[in-house]
């Protein structure tokens, strides 16, 4: 997991992510937010030279995007995905790396995600997808409302249909 920005993420769902993340990367800036929720921190994203911090922890530098160089790191280091915590989820900025790593963007308000044609998935009924629609697509189960979102009919899967690699959509948590 990395934590980009952890702004008002609620906490007892981070802890939930937590539990199935290997590893804890954090951004220096929320270093010592997140070392007071009695987390540990496995690696800090450009650490000052002058900064503490908890035994054994890894320091990556960066002097242009940290989110690239984050993921950069976690493909040299063979890990399959990261759950990414940010206050925006812009994963288009990510495609280039969608193919070398599964990327999950929480916020305080949504899961953002790519799939590929034929993600198929269980979602009870008027569950809220934001569907960024840069193709064509076909979908089952779902209706778009008026603001664009589209909400699950009935309680039971919806599978996504499309002719482009990746389609971007994100889930009202």
């Amino acid at each position: 997991m990395y934590i980009h920005q952890l702004g008002d993420f609620d906490e007892e769902y981070l802890g939930q992510l937590l539990e199935w993340s290997p590893t804890l990367i954090v951004n220096s800036s929320d270093y010592e937010k997140v070392v007071s929720m009695g987390l540990k921190v496995d690696v800090v994203l450009n650490a000052g030279i002058s900064d503490f911090f908890q035994e054994n922890t890894k320091v990556i530098r960066s002097s242009g995007q940290e989110l690239d160089a984050v993921l950069d790191y976690l493909i040299a280091e063979r890990y399959p995905a990261v759950n990414v915590i940010d206050r925006e989820s812009n994963l288009r900025e990510l495609g280039s790396y969608i193919e070398r790593i599964n990327v999950v963007v929480f916020t305080a308000t949504e899961k953002a995600y790519a799939v590929k044609s034929g993600f198929k998935v269980w979602k009870p009924q008027g569950s809220i997808f934001k569907i960024e629609v840069l193709a064509y697509f076909e979908t089952g189960n779902l209706m778009q409302a008026e603001n664009g979102d589209f909400i699950v009919i009935t309680d039971g899967f919806v599978e996504f249909t499309f002719n482009v690699p990746y389609l971007f959509i994100s889930e009202v948590l």
